[in-house]
């Protein structure tokens, strides 16, 4: 299947260098066998079950959480669709895509806990080439522009209303300039990295000045648009912790946490646990990005903070453990109480109201949901499913994560093929999930 780097993004996104992590000494408590999570959960075993032998993936695993018992790990099938494909465990990797964002949010929302970011701070304190930023007057005809009303601020970024584009998204001629200026974060597979690599910038840094010379799509603050905010985000935690983003990730985050098998980049020796990654092509799976070859193994231009992360069933569960517990697991704490509450709050500016995107990103389960720190937060209790607070992302191979302090749940369903809506995933977790725990 031949495709561009442009029309492979777009096509697929739309729908829906850094070393090997090292375990840290942190216990966490054993997860539930599989035998036991079946009896305590039969539907989702059932669902984990019947994915697989329905052929919509060829492997799944699920992670699912309740109040302090150990998570419930479940897995099916094979990495990939040859015979010879390893088994599925809770320790498979797989693309997580867009569920980097709150992992991005959270790190954000560290910095302000300390006072080096305020929420509703300029990012022009870091970046003087946002000080005095445009907005395009006829986004489907030119890139004519007139001056923004206002700065773009960390809340912004966060929430994505700072008036960014995206390249699986966004049309018209600033579409091709963000092409020509390779303000592309994503990868997809080798041949399209090739094309992405080229003219893409090669540092956070570069990434966040060069897309300040772009105009806006809308007044910062003043209209919900999916972005490349999160990816602008990693350049400022980066200006304000002194440190490169991936290093401030992972000493604040993944090794507190024990997140053994979270990546920027796969090393060759856990390449073996990396899934293959397809695309539907009518009712036919077609190989998309081979782990034997995946463009994860080398490293990216630079790290990905909307979309670059390969990661485990069990280590995001680990992530989402630590917000159910407003901030601490296992005696680490990452945030304090008060600021995990804040970033799983709704942090909209005022006015502004969440538009949602594509089912396929998974991102809100309710009619009623606002944005927080990276991630779609519910307003409203759904009944017989998540409370208002719950917390998530999706990503765009399938991949889905939400966290309902409320109720004390958090579940996490890692697959990995395009179009990530093909099947409706997460819905279908969150009914199995929320009936298992009414038992």
């Amino acid at each position: 299947m031949r495709m561009t780097f442009g029309t492979a993004m777009a096509a697929t996104l739309a729908f829906a260098a850094t070393a090997p992590l090292a375990a840290q000494a942190v216990r966490q408590p054993a997860p539930v066998p599989q035998a036991q999570a079946t009896r305590a959960l039969p539907q989702v075993q059932a669902l984990v079950q019947r994915y697989v032998a329905e052929k919509r993936a060829p492997g799944l695993a699920v992670a699912i959480g309740h109040d302090d018992a150990p998570p419930a790990l479940l897995a099916a099938g094979r990495t990939g669709t040859a015979p010879d494909a390893a088994a599925v465990t809770p320790d498979s990797l797989w693309r997580v895509y867009s569920m980097t964002k709150p992992i991005t949010g959270i790190a954000a929302m560290i910095l302000v806990e300390e006072g080096k970011l305020k929420l509703d701070q300029p990012i022009s304190d870091f970046f003087p080439a946002y000080k005095n930023m445009r907005v395009l007057t006829d986004p489907d005809n030119s890139l004519e522009s007139r001056p923004a009303a206002r700065e773009i601020t960390v809340r912004h970024l966060l929430t994505h209303t700072a008036g960014l584009g995206y390249n699986i998204v966004t049309k018209g001629p600033l579409l091709k300039e963000y092409e020509r200026l390779g303000i592309i974060p994503a990868a997809l597979n080798m041949q399209t990295e090739a094309q992405g690599r080229a003219v893409r910038p090669n540092s956070l840094r570069e990434f966040a000045e060069r897309t300040a010379t772009l105009p806006l799509i809308a007044d910062p603050g003043t209209k919900w648009s999916y972005s490349i905010a999160l990816d602008i985000m990693g350049a400022v935690i980066e200006a304000a912790s002194g440190m490169p983003f991936e290093r401030f990730v992972q000493t604040r985050i993944f090794d507190p946490l024990d997140m053994a098998s979270s990546y920027w980049q796969v090393p060759e020796s856990e390449k073996g646990r990396l899934v293959d990654n397809y695309a539907w092509v009518g009712e036919n799976l077609v190989p998309l990005d081979p782990a034997a070859n995946s463009v994860f193994l080398q490293p990216p231009s630079f790290p990905y903070g909307g979309a670059g992360l390969v990661m485990s069933a069990r280590d995001y569960d680990r992530f989402l453990a630590m917000l159910q517990h407003y901030g601490t697991l296992a005696g680490r704490r990452i945030l304090k109480p008060e600021t995990a509450r804040l970033a799983m709050s709704n942090l909209l500016p005022q006015g502004v109201t969440y538009a949602r995107v594509d089912d396929a990103t998974g991102g809100s389960a309710g009619p009623n949901t606002g944005y927080g720190a990276g991630g779609s937060v519910m307003l409203e209790d759904v009944p017989g499913g998540p409370a208002a607070g719950t917390y998530g992302w999706g990503g765009a191979a399938g991949t889905i994560a939400f966290v309902d302090p409320k109720s004390r749940v958090r579940a996490v369903g890692m697959v990995n093929y395009f179009p990530a809506g093909k099947w409706p995933l997460r819905a279908d977790i969150i009914q199995a999930a929320y009936s298992d725990l009414k038992r």
